[in-house]
């Protein structure tokens, strides 16, 4: 007997019991004696029975499938932040019986088109959404929908929806005042486009904490630009050909990429990471640690962001009752030679 031909029937037959009390204990219908359940347990293991998913998601009404989307890099660039949270989500996933099925990021309507067929054809029960911003209309959408999904991210302040976030302006908050509190008045910040609503929540940090230590912040020391490794060069080089008296003496970047182009400038005019200038980053992307000198940044709970969006878009999906419809998450600041 083949394992994909053993059927329930056959784990019936073997444990000694009716092929109903062998689909209700494996759909986790019925409770059964220790000894009854020992019993089935070792038939499934010793016949090798695979239960069939399809049969078993035509019974439920369910895909058992949770779609996600992301906005791609760019070739030969990484974000390492969403591909530890795709990993923390997939893991956390086959945990509860369930599947990621990953699609990609388009923009105007055809995003739109995407989520619509997706819940027309029932290949998903619910979605996790990234890289979320303003008025984002992927929300828009599944709210008049009434589809279960949870997003990696706040959006607009008065819409109603499931989230899990990361408290980005806590997390620079920490920095700046561990950078006021080692003597520094001089603090710069590489900051993103106005239309990042993560960009402006990270530097709603930076504001709050030169303010509650009242130190006036310098014209032109918040520069703002795309996130990569060039922009982060450029903005930095431009800082440091400010009169000396002018110059910062630390400089936040609100990704570790920025954060190690602002190195990269730093070494361009041959000042001391860390002695000379003070660098931190944002994320504490995996290879932080490994750069000359480490580099200090906040340090994102990303696995635990991933295994929260899909404990809450599982218990959404189920009709489970749900006790923290938003979730915020600290970050914390980890301190290395850079600063």
């Amino acid at each position: 007997m083949t394992a994909t031909k053993v059927t329930l029937k056959d784990v019936a037959a073997h444990a000694g019991v009716s092929y109903q009390t062998v689909s209700k204990v494996l759909n986790g219908d019925m409770q059964v004696a220790p000894e009854t359940m020992e019993r089935i347990q070792a038939a499934v293991r010793e016949l090798g029975y695979r239960p069939n998913r399809i049969a078993r998601n035509m019974r439920a009404g369910r895909s058992f499938m949770i779609g996600y989307s992301w906005t791609q890099t760019e070739p030969g660039q990484v974000n390492h932040i969403l591909d530890q949270f795709l990993s923390s989500m997939v893991r956390e996933a086959s945990a509860v019986g369930y599947y990621v099925l990953p699609f990609p990021f388009q923009e105007g309507s055809a995003q739109i088109d995407a989520y619509r067929d997706l819940i027309r054809s029932g290949n998903v029960d619910g979605f996790v959404l990234s890289s979320v911003n303003y008025n984002d209309p992927r929300i828009q959408f599944l709210l008049k929908q009434k589809f279960p999904f949870v997003a990696f991210g706040r959006s607009n302040p008065d819409w109603d929806f499931a989230w899990v976030d990361i408290d980005g302006a806590a997390g620079t908050r920490q920095a700046i005042e561990y950078l006021i509190g080692r003597g520094h008045r001089r603090i710069a910040i590489l900051a993103w486009p106005e239309d990042s609503r993560v960009g402006n929540d990270r530097l709603q940090g930076y504001l709050d904490a030169m303010q509650a230590a009242q130190i006036g912040i310098e014209p032109g020391y918040v520069l703002r630009g795309e996130g990569t490794f060039d922009v982060g060069r450029a903005m930095t080089l431009h800082l440091l050909d400010l009169p000396s008296e002018q110059r910062p003496t630390a400089i936040m970047a609100l990704n570790d990429t920025m954060a190690i182009g602002a190195m990269a400038a730093a070494r361009e005019r041959g000042l001391g990471i860390g002695t000379d200038l003070a660098i931190i980053g944002f994320d504490d992307a995996p290879m932080a640690q490994y750069l000359f000198p480490p580099l200090t940044s906040v340090r994102q709970p990303i696995a635990e962001a991933g295994h929260k969006c899909v404990e809450l878009l599982v218990a959404l999906v189920e009709g489970q009752p749900v006790a923290q419809k938003h979730v915020l998450l600290q970050p914390s600041l980890i301190i290395r030679a850079s600063a």
